[in-house]
């Protein structure tokens, strides 16, 4: 019924009018032709109610009293008598004020509907708006959540790693002088710059793990590169990355995602998968970009959704929302899960059409 309303409404006023008027002459021909026995008052009820719902109550009045008098008269012409003169007079006022009841209901719930419909049309725009606003400021946090990382990871590599590893050649030095006086002292200051330098090691895994490599153009897969090398010295697994040709992303937003993606991915299977081999897969076929990460750990659990683990997939299918990309995680038959996530090529990428192997595999 909307949808007929809708349709009407787009016509011009004039053609309605029009077409009232026209369905008056109908309605009264045929009513004439069928004779005085048999009414076809209802009838008029329709060109009545278009012209109140689509033109007013003036022009609806003006159609009603039309009707009535088209009406009287074909019944009159078709041979109608009546007992006494004012029985037609009557007859008409009484529809008539009929009539004018229906337009006025008619008029009141035309007036109820385009209410309703700017109140909707209203709610749906600032509903619309606060959607909008709600995800500027995600956005707008996970901004600074990136931001925050690659200070913290900045931090960590120029200061910290700069400090230990001074630290480090202190310590040499001591050693080297305890060592110089034939001291046992040195071998424990030897044990101890080792200590620093593996802290140094772990140091600068933590800020690649923080503040990625540069993602975008050639730096985009060396970014997954160098994540399958870390994650494989780290956790001492076996973490392969492997991409069936080169391409590259000039969409710093869209590359750091699909990186983020895989990074929450690996550590949901190693965190909550026990997983000990981890393939990550990144590949462009037909114009979109497909990431794709398989573990053998022991699956998705049932509750992982509503446990602490579901935060996570929700963080990944909100990114991957973000860059218009589609998001999907499953089970696999056997063991372990397959995270995916699939990116139609923009305008910010650019593939080499040369179909080269790159794999990482460590461990």
């Amino acid at each position: 019924m909307t949808r007929w309303i809708k349709k009407f409404e787009q016509y011009p006023k004039p053609l309605i009018m029009a077409v009232s008027l026209l369905l008056v002459a109908i309605i009264g021909l045929v009513d004439w032709m069928t004779g005085f026995e048999i009414s076809f008052f209802v009838f008029y009820l329709i060109p009545v109610a278009l012209a109140v719902w689509f033109v007013g109550d003036i022009f609806g009045i003006v159609v009603s009293v039309l009707s009535v008098a088209v009406w009287v008269a074909g019944d009159m012409t078709a041979g109608a008598r009546y007992s006494r003169p004012f029985v037609p007079v009557w007859n008409a006022m009484i529809a008539v004020a009929f009539l004018i009841v229906v337009v006025g209901i008619l008029t009141s719930l035309r007036r109820l509907h385009r209410e309703l419909e700017n109140r909707v049309r209203q709610r749906t725009v600032a509903l619309t708006n606060e959607m909008q606003e709600r995800t500027r400021l995600e956005k707008e946090l996970l901004g600074i959540s990136e931001r925050e990382q690659r200070r913290i990871g900045h931090d960590l590599h120029d200061s910290l790693c700069q400090h230990l590893t001074g630290t480090a050649l202190a310590g040499q030095v001591l050693g080297g002088r305890l060592a110089e006086k034939s001291l046992p002292e040195a071998a424990t200051a030897n044990h101890l710059v080792e200590l620093v330098e593996e802290a140094i090691e772990l140091t600068r895994t933590l800020a690649r793990g923080l503040h990625p490599t540069e993602l975008e153009g050639a730096g985009f897969l060396n970014g997954f590169q160098e994540l399958a090398a870390t994650i494989s010295e780290r956790f001492k697994i076996s973490c392969k990355f492997e991409n069936s040709r080169a391409l590259e992303i000039h969409a710093p937003e869209g590359a750091i995602h699909l990186y983020r993606i895989a990074q929450e991915a690996i550590t949901n299977a190693i965190k909550h998968g026990k997983a000990r081999e981890i393939i990550i897969r990144l590949d462009m076929c037909d114009n979109v970009i497909t990431l794709e990460i398989v573990d053998n750990g022991i699956g998705l659990p049932e509750n992982a959704r509503s446990s602490g683990q579901g935060m996570g997939l929700r963080i990944m299918a909100y990114r991957a929302s973000i860059i218009g990309a589609s998001f999907n995680i499953e089970r696999l038959p056997t063991k372990g899960t397959r995270v995916i996530c699939i990116l139609p090529a923009t305008s910010n990428l650019s593939s080499d059409t040369h179909g080269t192997k790159a794999q990482s595999s460590i461990g």
